[in-house]
């Protein structure tokens, strides 16, 4: 490590691209987090989606990380990330301001917002590929922690503002008008991108035909070899299958099931996503009381027992249930995430950080849409409150791919593989 890393440094804050890279992301994911709130109340309420619809929208978003995960990494490896996530943003407030258009043209319809999540969805893969392999260029590797934790406690913290906010404009202004804000957000997270300026080195050698199937496999092959990687991604994959699965019904659950409205689901998602915020406030802390690896252990052994609580939510103190099912799932969740993020900028090498994000998120993030579909069938099938018990206590026993791995008898995460000088 270099002696400019070792070097005290002003609080990172100060930062002048971090702190405008940390301000779009944190406005944007505010807007997301409106989106999910607000798409699935359109599909409900405007055009009376069913929930088997509502599920296969959720999993619209995330399907393109099964389509393009895989290119996407070994894309972002070549090109300017600054650049590219602008394309992104800009293309993703375009298509969530057709949405309200069509609307008022009296022209929308499921098929359109399939079409948008769609889009959105392969716009979140290169933008969020870049996004890793970016924060790397913008803050010192020592600081990685501190910015995955503040940019983690911003997502955290969209998860407590963005769905109250959804649910307010939805039930003031009707679902429709929560995608506009997003849009807004997508705008907003671009001005602030374009103003960052940092020095890239993309890989621009010269390459053959088929190279681009080789630089992909070489992210995939080191993924699932790595003895680290290998069961982070197998835990990912599972959770995420869970998680997806969840997040299809969730919205469908608290409206049909529980018989809230639509300012009070979002009331509900904000209140869970408290803790999200704590967790990203305490995750540096744990990592130097117990150490990255235990602290990894640490956050999801005491996320994952919380998610049995979801499926007892019922109507008036009943809805206690999700919320601290929700919290608990959040803050141990988010503090095991910024050690994840962290070790893999850290510990992968820099020309396969692209591939390696990318290969870890296709295996992860391509298991929401998955799980997505199966939970509206299974909630077809079973209904919804026997759907959320299965997938949740499938969620809960994803940990033992962890706790089973050479991660346990390690206290910290290695900064380097094996071999690596």
């Amino acid at each position: 490590m270099s002696t400019a890393l070792r070097a005290p440094r002003a609080p990172l804050w100060r930062d002048r691209n971090f702190r405008l890279l940390w301000l779009g992301e944190s406005v944007s994911q505010v807007g997301t987090v409106i989106t999910t709130v607000a798409m699935p109340l359109v599909a409900i309420q405007t055009l009376h989606a069913s929930t088997f619809q509502v599920a296969v929208l959720e999993s619209a978003v995330w399907l393109p990380w099964l389509l393009v995960g895989l290119l996407a990494g070994a894309w972002v490896d070549r090109v300017r990330r600054r650049r590219l996530m602008l394309v992104c943003h800009a293309l993703s407030c375009l298509l969530l301001a057709s949405v309200p258009l069509a609307w008022w043209a009296g022209v929308l319809s499921v098929g359109h917002l399939l079409v948008v999540a769609l889009g959105l969805g392969v716009c979140s893969v290169f933008a969020m590929t870049a996004y890793e392999v970016l924060l790397p260029t913008v803050v010192g590797q020592d600081d990685l922690a501190e910015a995955n934790a503040k940019v983690r406690g911003s997502e955290s913290s969209a998860q407590v503002l963005g769905p109250g906010l959804g649910g307010l404009l939805v039930q003031v202004f009707g679902p429709v008008m929560g995608l506009l804000a997003d849009a807004v957000s997508f705008a907003a997270c671009a001005l602030c991108l374009a103003r960052v300026t940092v020095r890239e080195t993309p890989d621009t050698g010269s390459r053959r035909r088929g190279d681009l199937l080789r630089e992909v496999w070489d992210g995939l092959r080191f993924t699932l070899r790595d003895p680290y990687f290998r069961p982070i991604s197998l835990y990912l994959a599972t959770a995420n299958l869970a998680t997806g699965a969840l997040g299809a019904i969730v919205v469908v659950f608290l409206v049909r099931e529980v018989g809230v409205d639509a300012a009070s689901v979002g009331a509900l998602l904000s209140a869970g996503g408290i803790g999200g915020v704590v967790g990203a406030m305490l995750a540096r802390r744990v990592i130097r009381a117990m150490g990255s690896a235990r602290g990894l252990l640490f956050g999801e052994l005491v996320a994952m027992p919380f998610t049995l609580m979801m499926p007892l939510t019922t109507s008036g103190l009943g809805v206690l249930f999700f919320v601290a099912s929700t919290f608990m799932f959040n803050a141990g969740v988010t503090v095991s995430n910024v050690i994840i993020g962290s070790f893999r900028q850290s510990y992968c090498p820099r020309h396969l950080l692209g591939r390696v994000t990318a290969s870890g998120r296709f295996l992860g993030y391509g298991a929401l849409p998955i799980g997505a579909v199966l939970a509206g069938a299974l909630a077809t099938a079973t209904g919804l409150r026997t759907g959320a018990w299965v997938i949740c206590v499938a969620q809960a026993l994803c940990v033992l791919a962890l706790v089973l791995s050479p991660i346990r008898r390690h206290r910290d995460l290695p900064s380097e593989p094996a071999g690596v000088h």
